[in-house]
């Protein structure tokens, strides 16, 4: 499912327009970026969480050469499905 089609799902469930439903989709994902940023955790109740994970630095090899190089520590979001999620895809 592509944003568009998200949107045109989200404007016929909640009988809302599609410029609406896109402004909502926007400011969610948006709230939801922010709240990563700052370091914060975002529980969606039966859905999920998003939160952020620390990756440690390592040694990785380059696959052309062979040569090994040094991955540097960072930061990757996270997403644990909650458990209705799990429920619904099985």
């Amino acid at each position: 499912m592509t944003k568009a089609e998200l949107i045109d799902k989200i404007a016929s469930t909640a009988g809302i327009t599609k410029s609406d439903a896109a402004k909502s989709l926007d400011a969610t994902i948006e709230s939801v970026k922010a709240a990563l940023k700052k370091g914060q955790k975002v529980t969606l109740v039966g859905f999920g969480t998003f939160s952020v994970s620390k990756r440690k630095a390592r040694k990785g090899r380059n696959p052309r050469t062979g040569e090994e190089i040094k991955i540097p520590a960072t930061k990757v979001p996270k997403f644990v499905p909650g458990k209705a999620l799990k429920e619904a895809v099985k």
